[in-house]
């Protein structure tokens, strides 16, 4: 970590109250019928959008906020060399023996965002940043350092979730309390992000918005698809 002109070490871009969330529940991050079901359900779906735009063997990728490493051990399998990073140690815990017991090399990291932008601006073809920005305080930043771990030409997929009245009904109440999809209080309301904050977010940095594509779950069959529909759930890929 860097300090600033002052002497002082800069406060790291994270909550201690996101972050103990995801601690308590890190062992049951890759039961495919625990509260992780959803990720698990949408990961091929993410996975897809992300190889069929890149094109995954041979890129140099970076997973930011992988938890327990569901997207960088899926980029590695399709071929990628992938570094995930996060600020959790239980869940990069998991995901370090998750990925022993499969047989995948993946370089985990305990280490902020803004961190490894600074020891490794412009090394990475790929970066990704799914469902994680809700989950910080300043959300541009980590967009920023995303925009500057990405090499000239670099792709970067962000997802997250809309704020607006819909969003709320389906992610939260739907999702957490009626349909017990999630934990309740994984999402609060106010730390959700409009396509277009994120849009000129991805702008301030110097990135160009190729595309925004909506997830959607449906509750009867209980299963996500992508479509145009992003007042929920999205995916917004970016150049550099």
């Amino acid at each position: 970590m860097h300090e600033s002109p002052s002497g002082q070490t800069p406060p790291r871009n994270v909550d201690a109250g996101e972050i103990a969330k995801f601690e308590a529940l890190a062992e049951r991050w890759w039961d495919p019928n625990s509260e992780f079901r959803p990720l698990h359900d949408i990961n091929p779906l993410r996975l897809n959008y992300i190889d069929e735009r890149v094109g995954l063997p041979g890129q140099r990728a970076i997973d930011i906020g992988c938890g327990g490493g569901l997207v960088s051990e899926g980029m590695a399998l399709r071929g990628a060399t992938v570094t995930g990073i996060d600020l959790g140690e239980a869940p990069l815990a998991v995901a370090r023996l998750h990925a022993q017991k499969s047989g995948v090399e993946v370089e985990y990291l305990a280490v902020s965002a803004e961190e490894i932008a600074d020891e490794r601006a412009g090394q990475y073809d790929v970066v990704t940043c799914l469902e994680m920005l809700e989950h910080v305080p300043d959300p541009a930043s980590v967009v920023a350092a995303c925009a500057k771990l990405a090499k000239p030409g670099g792709k970067l997929f962000f997802s997250t979730i809309n704020r607006n009245p819909k969003s709320f009904l389906f992610a939260i109440v739907g999702a957490e309390y009626v349909l017990r999809l999630l934990p309740r209080g994984t999402h609060e309301y106010a730390k959700l992000i409009r396509p277009s904050e994120l849009a000129t977010w991805c702008r301030a940095a110097g990135l160009e918005v190729k595309d925004t594509t909506g997830m959607v779950y449906n509750p009867l069959t209980q299963v996500y698809k992508l479509n145009r529909d992003v007042s929920v759930n999205y995916l917004m890929y970016a150049t550099k």
